[in-house]
């Protein structure tokens, strides 16, 4: 069977223990053979990220050096103009043309996934898979109805969502970047190797 892989898109501006745990809980769930961390280069629908492309590699580089089952992928740095899921997992499914795909996003991202572009070809491309809090209802729009997965659906390449109740930690990106702002210890936030290199940047000072 092919290989199962994760795509976990984000800003990871920077990289810390919320995306981490979960993604870590979401390979274990579905049995991934690997998640993909795919840094945002331009995002349309949110603020533009403060450290540079470069500088957000190596923070995710240092943050996963431990777990094989998490890789950098970098595509969407190297393409031109705004960072689009669906031309993402277009890129994806050229290089992995047969394999499960299975795209991670969290639940508030999930309920505005309309607003996204070409979002009804998502379904056509990957899995989606949405990150639940315990006791979380889900809202399907009306032509995911249909599609929520069920035992051995994991062998599919695309089509279904999965809702999975992962790890959840209340940490924030913006809540880093704001205490580090104001010369306060981000220590447990994120791993020690990201806030050295964090310091060592100058990053996110006022």
């Amino acid at each position: 069977m092919s290989e199962a892989i994760g795509i976990l898109g984000g800003t990871f501006d920077p990289i810390h223990f919320g995306h981490l745990r979960t993604a870590l809980d979401v390979v274990e769930q579905l049995d991934l053979d690997h998640i993909r961390l795919i840094p945002s280069a331009r995002p349309p629908h949110r603020e533009q990220p403060q450290a540079n492309p470069k500088q957000r590699l190596a923070m995710l580089q240092l943050a996963i050096k431990n777990n094989e089952q998490f890789v950098i992928d970098d595509r969407e740095i190297h393409r031109e103009g705004d960072s689009y899921t669906v031309d993402t997992l277009l890129s994806l499914r050229e290089d992995f043309v047969d394999n499960p795909l299975f795209l991670i996003m969290g639940t508030d991202a999930f309920t505005e996934i309309q607003s996204w572009s070409r979002w009804q070809k998502l379904l056509e491309l990957a899995h989606i898979v949405v990150m639940q809090r315990p006791n979380e209802n889900l809202t399907m729009p009306d032509e995911y109805q249909n599609q929520l997965a069920e035992k051995g659906d994991e062998q599919l390449a695309a089509g279904k969502v999965w809702p999975l109740v992962v790890t959840q930690l209340a940490i924030s990106a913006t809540d880093i970047r704001a205490k580090i702002a104001d010369d306060k210890n981000p220590q447990y936030l994120l791993p020690d190797a990201v806030i050295q290199l964090v310091g060592m940047l100058g990053l996110y000072k006022k």
